[in-house]
């Protein structure tokens, strides 16, 4: 169970780091600003912040495997809903693609076999 617990606070970690980065190029040149913002309301609504620090809360001393995998279940939901948008708009959004990558291997490994 410590590999588990490990994997949700990575998870938790690259979610902080995801909203992190999006915040960072809210200003910048490579970026359409109407766009980034509709993925910081995306961001919002699916309420990455609360579940990331949920994930670091309940994993930081023992495995919650069930209130985990509800949790990392919401995530892909609106990583699954910010990763469709990316992809639409793609030449605008093109520096969020790898950090997306990566969410979606780490989300995805938590899967029940």
């Amino acid at each position: 169970m410590i590999h588990e617990m490990q994997k949700a606070l990575l998870l938790a970690e690259n979610i902080k780091g995801f909203m992190g980065y999006v915040e960072k190029h809210k200003d910048s040149f490579m970026v359409e600003s109407d766009k980034l913002y509709q993925v910081k309301l995306f961001i919002n609504e699916y309420k990455f912040k609360i579940i990331a620090d949920e994930l670091q809360r309940i994993n930081q001393f023992e495995w919650d495997g069930k209130y985990t995998y509800y949790l990392v279940d919401s995530f892909q939901k609106g990583l699954i809903t910010i990763d469709e948008y990316v992809q639409h708009n793609y030449h605008d959004l093109f520096v969020l693609t790898a950090r997306l990558y990566t969410l979606k291997n780490l989300s995805h490994s938590f899967q029940i076999h």
